[in-house]
Parts: structure tokens; sequence; C-alpha cells
């Protein structure tokens, strides 16, 4: 099983380490990472290549052994965080796509609203069409009515019409005979009783034959304003539809306005979404090269602590040894320059300053010697104290410990002065002895290993080390400022995404609100004008059969008024006729 550890490394001695691994984290089956309860450590030498604090990827068998080698898991965690990152688009896809099916089935529910608001329209005005129709079928009946009694009065008609011609005929007959009797009884002169009776029961006959048309002229004039008042409120309907059509194709426009500018709006969220994208990747590229800076700076750090830790061991080891010098950097040339006998009194003076440091540097010593004691003193009590004193003797014994590595520290320099001041006294003297014609060929400092040039070198190194990690330092204070401006505009930039996706969404929103009430009023008007034009018909074939029916009853009052002037002249001839003989016989 795979584990991501930490290295740590504790300090055994001068030049010695020990190296251990920390257990953070373990991989399950499922390839997914479990952070490990409690602080479980394992000897970890292969691991003493790495520096302290590095983080590593080691296989363990079931018994905590390692197999394998040991592999830094730099390598395993830009995996992983890639492997997260592709987790997180899918997941983002995934969020998209669910959004994507909400507006849909927000959509297909507005879509299936929409229907049952038209169904219902419809249904309104099939039920109104209905009570029209309805109407109209009453109206439509009142006209048969109408048509039958003008049907009944035609028939009539033609019947008193086919009596009105035999009537014509006997009264031409009679008329001729009359002509025949009036020749042969030129002088005779009149008519007599029998015939003119005759004559006047036929034109009576006639006169009460003319068909009457007031009454069917009324009924037919009702019809008409019947009709008229009918084709006023279709006419009104007629301009209620243009109305609701001009409505309609004005909200139109207006909706395929609204279509162009969320278009618009879609393409620029877009735009700013693919900018946000960009910045977002260049964020995460920055933070990974801030990342990489403070690894750099992190391995530095240790490095340079690592020099120090050396630099301390290596003066501490000129310090305490007596066969390690510490050169210094002396003015020979000046020395052999010097007159002897000033140069006698630098060597006292070297000398008493000499005594005075060992002097300081012994009471140090001493006093170091106490504080151990001290300490050595106060583990005692503890080992014997009770639980309760315990508590208070540990707080000692950890004060006294910390006094106990001050008092260390400090004596390191000291001890370095004093083996610095030693090295600028024996150089000298060596001068001193060699001006005065001692010998100094046996001297025990020719034996010595002199730690000088490498302390300087690793004095060197640790301040160019320092000037590096300032500059590192520098950069990823830089770069850190350079990624929170990047962040605080990224978050901006999210929250202007929030604000125009929502304003957007709110004006899809009114935008199918307004296409359902277009496709609602355009069903209105589909379904007026169908309802309306069979009215129109209808009501402009009742118009023409009452026109019709207008025009036979014209020709029947004419046919009359010609039959009552024809009786009128009749009767008049009449009675001349009946007048003549008296005329004659006076």
């Amino acid at each position: 099983m795979l584990y991501l550890a930490e290295v740590k490394k504790q300090k055994t001695g001068p030049f010695g380490s020990k190296t251990e691994l920390k257990l953070l984290a373990c991989q399950r089956s499922d390839q997914s990472w479990n952070a490990l309860p409690g602080e479980e450590v394992l000897p970890g030498e292969e691991a003493s290549s790495f520096g302290d604090g590095a983080l590593v990827i080691l296989n363990l068998g079931n018994n905590r052994q390692l197999q394998g080698n040991i592999e830094a898991a730099a390598g395993q965690l830009i995996r992983e965080l890639q492997n997260f990152s592709k987790q997180i688009e899918k997941w983002k896809s995934g969020e998209e796509e669910i959004e994507q099916w909400k507006q849909s089935l927000t959509y297909q529910s507005q879509e299936l609203n929409r229907r049952e608001m038209e169904l219902e329209a419809r249904s309104e005005q099939l039920q109104a069409m209905q009570d029209e129709v309805e109407q109209l079928e009453r109206q439509r009946q009142e006209l048969e009515r109408s048509s039958e009694e003008a049907a009944r009065l035609k028939e009539e008609f033609e019947r008193n019409r086919l009596e009105l011609e035999g009537a014509w005929e006997h009264l031409r007959g009679e008329q001729r005979r009359f002509e025949e009797q009036r020749s042969e009884y030129q002088y005779a002169g009149g008519l007599d009783q029998e015939q003119a009776a005759t004559i006047q029961d036929l034109l009576d006959r006639l006169s009460g034959a003319v068909v009457p048309t007031e009454a069917v002229r009324q009924e037919l004039n009702l019809a008409f304003e019947l009709v008229s008042q009918q084709q006023a409120l279709l006419d009104q309907e007629w301009q209620q539809l243009e109305q609701q059509r001009q409505e309609a194709q004005q909200r139109q426009t207006e909706v395929d306005a609204q279509g162009e500018e969320i278009q618009t709006r879609k393409q620029e969220l877009q735009q700013a979404q693919s900018a946000f994208e960009q910045a977002k990747a260049e964020l995460k590229v920055q933070q990974h090269s801030l990342e990489i800076k403070q690894e750099s700076v992190h391995m530095m750090t240790l490095q340079l602590q690592t020099q120090q830790e050396l630099h301390q061991q290596l003066a501490r080891l000129a310090t305490t040894s007596a066969d390690v010098k510490i050169s210094q950097q002396v003015d020979l040339e000046a020395l052999e320059n010097m007159p002897l006998g000033e140069l006698q009194d630098v060597v006292q003076n070297l000398q008493q300053d000499l005594e005075k440091v060992k002097r300081f540097v012994n009471d140090q010593e001493e006093e170091l010697t106490f504080q151990r004691q001290t300490i050595d003193e106060v583990q005692e009590k503890i080992n014997t104290a009770s639980e309760y004193d315990r508590i208070s003797l540990e707080t000692e014994l950890a004060e006294e410990q910390d006094r106990y590595q001050l008092l260390d520290e400090s004596l390191v320099g000291s001890r370095r002065n004093l083996r610095e001041r030693e090295e600028i006294l024996n150089q000298h003297c060596r001068v001193l002895r060699r001006r005065q014609g001692v010998s100094d060929s046996n001297s025990p400092d020719s034996q010595k290993i002199d730690l000088g040039p490498v302390l300087s070198q690793l004095e060197a190194q640790r301040q160019q080390q320092e000037a590096q990690l300032q500059k590192l330092e520098s950069q990823v204070e830089q770069m850190r400022q350079s990624i929170t401006q990047a962040e605080g505009m990224i978050v901006q930039q999210e929250g202007e995404q929030e604000a125009k996706r929502a304003e957007l969404e709110s004006l899809e929103e009114n935008w199918h609100s307004m296409k359902v009430t277009l496709a609602q009023l355009w069903a209105k008007v589909s379904i007026s004008e169908e309802l309306l034009q069979p009215k129109q018909e209808t009501l402009s074939e009742m118009w023409q059969k009452l026109e019709a029916i207008a025009a036979v009853l014209n020709q029947i009052q004419e046919i009359g008024d010609y039959q009552l002037q024809a009786i009128a002249e009749m009767q008049q001839t009449l009675g001349s006729l009946i007048q003549s003989p008296e005329l004659a016989a006076s």
C-alpha cells in the first residue's frame, strides 16, 4: 500500500543524524487518499538522501516493511492535483449539464403551461362559438320561416296570377263578344243588366285576387335589421381581431428583439467566461510557480541551516580540540618591520588580553558546569517526585535547559574568540622568536589542522546563500501580492459573471413568458379568425337570400299594382258602357 510520509531528521552528534519517516496519509483501493490519525513514525535510513521536511512516497507491506524504493512525492502530488483538477472539470461539466436539463425542464413546463392555457382559451372560444352558432341557428330558422312565407306568398301569387290570366282571358272573350254585339246592335246601345253584373263580378274577383305584400315586407325589413345588427357586431369583432393582430405583430417584434439581445448577451457571457477561465488558468500557473519558489526557499533555508550547524560544529571543534587551529590574517610584513622592543610590548599586551579572556571563558565554563549540575539535580528530583510535584519540576527543568542552551551558545563564541586570540598571539610569538634568532621548527602549531579557511569559506557561502534567500523571499512576496491581486480580480470577475448570468436567466424567463403570451395571442387571433369567417359567410349568404326575396316581393308588388290599375280602367269602361243606353234613351 502506498503511503505519503514526511522525512524527519534528528541530530545524534556533531556529525551524525537519524532519519525517520512520519506517515501522513495512505492510498485506498479506489485511488483516493485518507489522512492517518495520530503520529506514526518509522525508521527511514533509506530516505537519508532527502532533506528534512521533504515529502516522499513509499510502499509498505502489511507488517510495515518497506517494499521498493522511496520516491519524491512531488510528481505523485502533481499527478493527484491534475486528477483532482480533472474531477473538478468533470463535476463542473456535470453541473452545466444538470443546469441545461433544468432549463430544458423549465422550458418544457412553460410550454406545457402555455399549451394548457391555449387549450383553455380554445375551449372558451369554442364555447363562445357554440353559443354564436346556436344564435345563428335560431336566426337561420327565422330566415327559413321568412323564406317559407315568401315561397308561400310566391305560390299564392302564382295561383292568383293564373286565376288573373284566366279572368283576363274570360274578360277578353266577353270584350270580343261585346264588340261583336256592339257591331250587331250598334243602334240598340248599352249593356243589359245581366251582362253588366257578370262583368262587375269578374272585376271584383280580380280585385280580391291581388296579393297583399305589406305584412311580408315588414317581416323582410325586420330580417334585414337583424342581419344588419349581426353584421355591425361582426364588424366590431373584425376590428377587435385586427387590433389583436397588430398587437401580436408588435409583441412579435419585441420578442424577436429581446431574443437577439439575449443571444448577444450569451455571446458576451461566453467571451467573459473564456477570459475568466484563462485568468484562472494563469492564476494556477502563478500558484504553481509560487509553490516551486516556496519549495526552493524551504530547501535553501534547510541548506543554510545545515551550513550554519556545520559552521557551528566546526567552530566548536576548533575551540575544543587541541589538534585544530583557526588561522588569523596577521600583517606579518608589518611585524617584520616593527621595532623589536615595540613588538615585545605588543606580544606582552596580547598575552595580558589572552589571560583576561581565559579567565572569562573559565568563568563561563564553571557557570555552564554548575548549570549542568543544576539540571541533573532537577532531573533527580523529577525521578523521585510525586505526580503533583512533577509538573512544576518539569517546568523548572525546561527553564534550566533553556538557560543551559543559551550559556552553551554564548560559550561557543567565547571559546572561538579565545582560540583566535591564541592564534594571533602565537603568530606574533613566532615572528618575535624568529627575529630573536630562536628556532621554531618544532612548534606544535605546525602539526595542527587549520580550519580557518574552511570556516571562512563556509561563512562566505552562508552570506551568499543568505543574499540568494533574501532575493527568493522578495520574489515570493511579490508573487504572493500578484496572486492576491489576481485572486481578488477573479473573485470580482466571478461575482460579475454570476450577476450577468442571473440577469440573463431573468431575461430568458421573461422572454419565455413573453413567447407564451405571444403564442396565446396568436392562437386567439387564429381562433377568432376561424370563428369569424364562417359567421361572415353565413351573414353574407343570408343577406343575399333576403335581397332575392325583396326582389321577388318587388315584382309581386309591381304586378299587383298593374292589376289594380287594369281593373280600375275596366271598371271605368264598364261604367261608360252602362251609362250609354241611358243617354241613347234620353
